[in-house]
């Protein structure tokens, strides 16, 4: 059998990166919060693995210059032509 990834570990991991890039800086969650224009409330329940909008992590994304490695992995999935419809 496998191990399924769930939305919850997804998030957590992206939480978890945030906060390694976050500190890695030495940026606090208010310091992010500011440079971002949101609150720091939200990047504080992002690192908490809750409020992952699309929104959020790609401002995240950007920040930290992770975009383009972001993109290019979602253009390698496309390309690998494996992509199963659920419907």
């Amino acid at each position: 059998m496998f191990d399924a990834v769930t939305i919850k570990d997804v998030k957590l991991q992206l939480g978890a990166l945030c906060k390694q890039k976050r500190q890695s800086y030495e940026m606090s969650q208010e310091d992010l919060a500011e440079a971002l224009g949101i609150s720091r409330y939200t990047i504080q329940k992002f690192e908490n693995g809750k409020n992952a909008t699309l929104d959020t992590v790609l401002k995240i994304a950007n920040h930290f210059d992770l975009l383009n490695s972001l993109y290019q992995a979602l253009k390698d999935i496309e390309n690998a032509n494996d992509i199963n419809s659920m419907y």
